[in-house]
């Protein structure tokens, strides 16, 4: 077998490299071919990967790092025959824990991967105006915590978890509720809102379940809304979306669509932790795209 692998060395507060060396060490004692599709940046792997796989030079990517990392092999292995292979490196791992699989252990890791067996899962697809598909297999944010993650990476320092609290800090005595047009499978839907998230998977941010029942081969997507509410109630509500208990709040709707449309004006939305696109967005769930070694 010939495994195509990209490795992030920053995920996991400097120790992705580490998990990831540790696992291509194991699947090179395994027997396995390794093909180095690593880069100094995404755009890089981005273009290694996609080459390698045009060529038909790898039977499945492996990347090692967060949910950025599988973000990025969603981006190349979704609509293709290859299967993506995870070694979950990163500090969230959402997407690889809601999945079932190891996290931060490069030795199961391997195991999984070497025993082949796989699951066919829904990705999201977004046609950019180039034409050009961009996909995602999580959560994609498009509200208040959208805007925390634009204003958090403008800055330089400080470094990890508390530049996101610190940009929180910041954003709060400003923001506003954001007027959205939404459209569910043609249903348009005018509102303004604190919070907007499509959910192919239930998790985001490091364990919040933010649509808590969305499932990643059920062939829809959880929107959920939180609508206007004062800034005191909603510092109130936040804090529940770790454990989905803000679901049972009155200001908070979720639906299910197949197809997804968000506009709002000034809005970048990130998916699986990503800088995506800015709104606005069409996102349709494709049943089956993506077939993960689960």
């Amino acid at each position: 077998m010939r495994y195509g692998v990209i490795v992030n060395p920053t995920s996991g507060k400097n120790t992705g490299a580490q998990i990831g060396l540790d696992a291509v060490g194991r699947l090179r004692a395994a027997g396995a071919q390794i093909v180095d599709l690593s880069a100094l940046d995404a755009a890089g792997a981005l273009a290694r990967g996609r080459a390698a796989i045009a060529k038909g030079e790898i039977d499945t990517l492996v990347v090692a790092g967060g949910d950025g990392m599988v973000h990025l092999g969603t981006n190349l292995c979704a609509g293709t025959a290859v299967p993506l292979g995870i070694i979950a490196a990163g500090t969230g791992n959402d997407i690889a824990r809601e999945l079932g699989l190891p996290v931060r252990d490069a030795a199961k890791s391997v195991e999984r991967i070497l025993a082949g067996r796989t699951r066919a899962v829904d990705a999201v697809r977004h046609e950019r105006p180039t034409g050009e598909s961009a996909w995602f297999v999580g959560v994609i944010a498009a509200g208040f915590d959208a805007i925390v993650n634009e204003r958090a990476n403008g800055w330089r320092w400080p470094k990890g978890r508390l530049r996101y609290d610190l940009a929180i800090m910041r954003e709060l005595p400003v923001f506003r509720p954001i007027p959205y047009v939404l459209e569910l499978d043609g249903e348009r839907i005018k509102t303004e809102a604190m919070l907007v998230a499509v959910g192919n998977g239930p998790a985001y941010g490091g364990g919040m379940q933010v649509v808590p029942d969305a499932r990643f081969d059920d062939g829809v997507l959880d929107v959920l809304i939180l609508r206007k509410i004062s800034i005191p109630e909603f510092l109130r509500v936040f804090p529940r979306v770790r454990t989905g208990g803000h679901v049972s709040h009155p200001a908070v709707e979720i639906r299910q669509a197949r197809s997804v449309r968000l506009e709002a004006t000034g809005i970048v939305s990130y998916a699986d932790g990503e800088r995506f696109a800015p709104l606005p967005i069409g996102l349709d769930v494709v049943p089956g795209a993506l077939t993960v070694l689960a």
